[in-house]
């Protein structure tokens, strides 16, 4: 194996720490999305995303389970749903802001 000045074996790529809780916070904020999609999506190996979510403590957190939206004290359904809606653009903001950080990142690692 070939290995750099600074160590790293040719071939592996260095991801800065910033990067690595952003692609782990991704992955944790799409429930019933498979890991191999992700990785797919921030242009890594699936079996590094793997590891880092190993190393950040493993499973989705449980704030973004599957389970039905809790109906407020008032029972307003129309209340519920908006909850609902808000919490998911809340989460799909996070995602475009992870990966718009994707893509700053490699466009900078690109050296044409």
């Amino acid at each position: 194996m070939t290995v750099q000045e600074n160590g790293v074996p040719v071939g592996m790529k260095h991801y800065p720490a910033e990067f690595k809780a952003d692609a782990v916070a991704l992955y944790r904020s799409r429930p019933g999305t498979m890991i191999k999609f992700v990785a797919s999506d921030l242009g890594v190996n699936t079996e590094t995303l793997r590891n880092w979510i190993r190393a950040a403590g493993g499973r989705r957190s449980g704030a973004h389970s599957l389970a039905p939206a809790v109906v407020p004290a008032g029972g307003d359904a129309v209340e519920a749903e908006l909850a609902a809606a808000r919490k998911r653009i809340r989460e799909l903001e996070e995602e475009r802001d992870i990966l718009r950080k994707a893509a700053r990142y490699f466009a900078t690692e690109t050296r044409w």
